[in-house]
């Protein structure tokens, strides 16, 4: 990896991305005005439901939407609207790895053939090639051999350790991982987490974590962002998100949140149901979600505290107790 001379590995600043659908006249905003920074050896965790806009945001950083607004640096250099080739040549700082590894992978490839395949992008020489690729899997807790077999011959939990193989053999920057374990068994997980964490902290990757589990984000990241329909509505520390959220639909996250204890398993039921009667028992319905648009708190419709304000008036950004929460009855 590239020694840190830049305080941030990846910045995204005030990134926005609209789609036109159809039949639609106006566009849909996936992604409304998202900016965050991740450091060397820092993990930052996009959470939030489905349509909350994290994939968006990947895709963004990996050159694979088109941004409407905002930047992308990459160690200090604009990488939000680089070509195709340009981004080829990127193989070696910024690297991913996708939710489901058999569908990643080739079936036709060998895994020596598959890890190796950056390294070809680099005209790395194929005898140099071979020895970073045994490196690398022999990193993730892999033999060597596994260079001459073929995807299908592994178990799901090792196909996710030969995909980061080939994220780390290039030793970028920074890698980007979308719902990385969310297919796995629960014991698979927690040793690709474990690997994950120890790797991070030896080789000092920035790491862009996308994951709808909470516990997940609490073990792994430094950092947590959540996000509700393209916007942010509360980031910081994880511990702080996780343990003690302000934002109320960070609350109805980590209330349904499944915890191996009955009692505290119990307590978070009732919060959930306690938001879900609520919202559904306010003056605005949930057809009006669509039709609020950027006027007002986007979670408004749903949320058991909403008033007048929430409706009218989009909630700035603030500090608060050492996080940052977008909500105007945060205390």
């Amino acid at each position: 990896m590239n020694e840190a001379s830049h305080a941030h590995a990846l910045t995204v600043k005030n990134l926005s991305v609209c789609y036109r659908s159809g039949w639609r006249q106006q566009p849909v905003t996936a992604v409304d005005d998202v900016s965050f920074e991740i450091a060397a050896g820092e993990t930052v965790g996009l959470v939030g439901e489905s349509g909350s806009g994290k994939s968006t945001i990947v895709k963004a950083v990996l050159g694979l939407e088109s941004p409407s607004a905002g930047k992308i640096t990459l160690n200090d250099r604009d990488i939000t609207h680089t070509s195709v080739r340009q981004r080829r040549a990127m193989v070696g700082e910024l690297r991913a790895v996708f939710q489901d590894p058999f569908s990643s992978l080739s079936p036709f490839q060998t895994v020596g053939q598959t890890v190796t395949e950056p390294l070809r992008r680099q005209q790395v020489s194929a005898g140099r090639a071979r020895e970073l690729a045994a490196d690398a899997v022999t990193s993730v807790g892999l033999h060597e051999d596994a260079l001459g077999r073929y995807p299908h011959q592994f178990s799901g939990g090792q196909r996710q350790r030969i995909a980061l193989a080939r994220a780390l053999v290039s030793d970028p920057d920074v890698i980007v991982m979308d719902e990385p374990v969310s297919a796995l068994d629960l014991s698979t997980q927690a040793q690709v987490l474990n690997l994950l964490a120890e790797l991070r902290d030896r080789r000092r990757h920035a790491i862009l974590f996308v994951a709808h589990d909470l516990g997940v984000v609490r073990f792994l990241c430094q950092r947590v962002i959540v996000l509700y329909r393209g916007m942010v509505m509360e980031s910081g520390t994880a511990a702080d998100v996780t343990a003690r959220p302000k934002h109320p639909y960070s609350i109805a996250l980590t209330a349904a949140a499944p915890v191996p204890r009955p009692g505290e398993q119990g307590r978070r039921r009732a919060v959930r149901r306690a938001v879900t009667v609520r919202a559904s028992a306010g003056t605005v319905q949930a057809s009006d979600s669509s039709e609020q648009g950027s006027a007002g708190c986007p979670f408004a419709p749903r949320c058991p505290d909403a008033s007048e304000v929430c409706r009218a008036q989009r909630p700035l950004a603030r500090q608060l107790e050492g996080r940052v929460v977008a909500c105007h009855h945060a205390h």
